[in-house]
């Protein structure tokens, strides 16, 4: 997909149908997380080799949302929805969602997108990661 730079390319990338695709890892031991990182499994304890980075397809299920009214961070207007979704590859994930105002319920079905957002520069976009409800 051509356009905007990521946001954060070390978290995500373009998938090939649309649906973004998550930087993750797994264990020796099985256990899945997100984002990748070195610094030991939470399950098990394994490191260096036990560790492998695993892409995860961004299709999973919201646990909880919500809708933020009032926000004093510099840099996001409220209101905006905010999500707890279950990866169908594993991991929970806490994430910003395309809706706003309408979070969506425990049990939908989403999906990661990749979607244009201001960047730090005035006048500079940017491709960050959201989850959407599927259709």
């Amino acid at each position: 997909m051509d356009g905007p730079q990521l946001l954060k390319p070390a978290l995500y990338a373009q998938g090939d149908d649309g649906v973004a695709w998550l930087n993750g890892g797994a264990c020796a031991c099985g256990h899945v997380f997100f984002p990748l990182q070195d610094f030991g499994c939470e399950m098990c304890g394994g490191f260096g080799v036990d560790l492998t980075p695993q892409r995860l397809k961004g299709l999973g299920r919201i646990v909880a949302s919500a809708t933020v009214h009032l926000h004093a961070g510099k840099g996001r207007e409220a209101p905006f929805d905010v999500g707890v979704v279950k990866l169908d590859d594993g991991p929970v994930v806490r994430t910003l969602l395309t809706s706003v105002g309408d979070a969506p319920a425990p049990g939908q079905a989403v999906r990661a997108v990749l979607v244009e957002v201001d960047g730090k520069e005035p006048g500079q976009r940017v491709r960050d990661l959201r989850f959407e409800v599927q259709a």
